[in-house]
Parts: C-alpha cells; structure tokens; sequence
C-alpha cells in the first residue's frame, strides 16, 4: 500500500477546568484549546462498529500516519480536526522504531455519533 502524504490536521488540545479551589479537574475547556496545524499526514480509514439498543451510536475510526522521520505532539485526551470532522484521540498513539531510530507515528482516532 502506497500512503500519499497530502493532508493536513489540525491538532486541538485544552487545558483542564479548574475547580473554585484551584483543583484541575478531569473536565477540558475546549473554547481555550490550543490549535496545532500538522502537514503532510495520511488519514485513512480504520474501524467501524454499530451499537444498537437504548442509545444507537456508530463509531467511526480513521488513522493518522506520519511520513517517515517524522513524530507528532499528540497525546490522549486531544482532539484532530481532519477531513471536515471532530475526532479523538482513541489511545496512545504508536511511536514505531527501526533501527533504534523513530520510523513513523500512527494514531487512532475516533467519532461517535448518536
């Protein structure tokens, strides 16, 4: 498989809501979220599943790869703007080394919709 690295994301990460004691709590601002702008990456299509019942969602999954050499500053809890969607961060995202040396990084990402 050939990835053509044409795309570009935007990388969104918020600080955490500080309580009226100044404790950080586990809730994002996401209106005073940083924004990173990364180029050439490849998204492409990862997993999808269906719940049914009470609340029926559909996930959908995509996967952000980097060119060779290359890592990205993303990290769990942050958000990727990428083709015309809001995504999360789904996990770590996977640092590969060959040869002791960084090769590539690829991330899950994540939509729920319903």
């Amino acid at each position: 498989m050939t990835l053509h690295y044409t795309q570009t994301v935007v990388i969104l990460r918020a600080p955490f809501v500080v309580d009226r004691y100044g404790n950080a709590t586990s809730e994002r601002d996401w209106p005073s979220a940083t924004r990173t702008t990364v180029r050439r990456v490849s998204v492409q299509p990862d997993t999808a599943s269906e719940a049914e019942g009470d609340r029926p969602a559909v996930t959908t999954g995509l996967r952000l790869i980097t060119r060779r050499g290359v890592d990205v500053d993303l990290v769990p809890g942050d958000r990727v703007v990428a083709l015309g969607r809001l995504l999360d961060t789904d996990g770590e995202p996977a640092r590969y080394v060959v040869g002791g040396r960084h090769h590539h990084t690829e991330a899950r990402l994540k939509e729920v919709a319903g």
